[in-house]
């Protein structure tokens, strides 16, 4: 439960807050909203100025604060990463969700992550001072510090494509795939695990479809077996690559 709550008006301000134990940033709520019996403080971050979306030549930047629904309804979203969005939570969450709230959250299961992941998104992350890191690097250790922005791609082709049990459900296997005008192509795959898997990063999309079956030998849980994974993300892969 938040016991504390501070709403400072400034970086510097929030970022001192956060060097204090139990003390978490808060976005749009629907995590710290969440019943726990544990105590933590709470830095809202709504007067930083963190909710801009701006393209920036040929990339997307997006404030940490920026909601789900924000990025959907922007004219520079790509398509395929609506699908995605849309996917990732109703349209009540959605409109509350933050997309640094969403990624820091977010599990193997997540299509927003997985979509960002095979867009090589880079998010802008400040502790003791400020760093640019790729979203891969950060999903496996969720490292400590205040994300400000996060910054895709918008010159390249990607392509978006799921399976699930329901239409209201989270895709059980899901493949997001970009590719870039040298060639460059960025295979992420979701439905399993901790955190989307990149399945591949080549200078070209040759194997595609191998790497997709190879990154799933052991992706078993009780939504799907491995071998089922395994067959569909190879044929989902290949519905991407022949999107773009």
């Amino acid at each position: 439960m938040i016991t504390t709550y501070h709403r400072p008006q400034t970086l510097e301000e929030a970022l001192t807050l956060l060097t204090q134990p139990n003390t978490v940033p808060l976005g749009g709520g629907t995590l710290l909203s969440h019943p726990t019996t544990d105590s933590v403080q709470a830095v809202d971050l709504q007067s930083l100025g963190l909710d801009s979306l701006t393209k920036k030549g040929n990339d997307l930047e997006i404030g940490a604060t920026v909601t789900l629904q924000t990025l959907l309804e922007n004219e520079n979203c790509p398509e395929a990463l609506k699908t995605a969005i849309k996917l990732e939570a109703p349209i009540n969450i959605r409109n509350a969700a933050t997309v640094a709230g969403t990624l820091v959250a977010s599990d193997g299961r997540s299509p927003f992550a997985t979509a960002l992941l095979a867009m090589d998104a880079k998010m802008t992350v400040i502790s003791k001072q400020s760093s640019v890191i790729g979203l891969g690097e950060f999903l496996p250790l969720r490292p400590r510090g205040l994300i400000t922005s996060i910054t895709i791609p918008l010159n390249t082709k990607f392509a978006f494509e799921f399976v699930s049990r329901t239409p209201a459900d989270k895709p059980i296997i899901c493949a997001a795939v970009t590719q870039w005008g040298s060639g460059r192509t960025r295979l992420a795959l979701g439905g399993y695990g901790k955190s989307p898997l990149l399945a591949m990063d080549g200078t070209e999309a040759e194997g595609l479809e191998t790497a997709a079956r190879n990154a799933y030998h052991e992706a078993a849980d009780e939504w799907a077996s491995a071998e089922y994974r395994m067959d569909v993300a190879s044929v989902l892969a290949k519905r991407c690559l022949e999107a773009i």
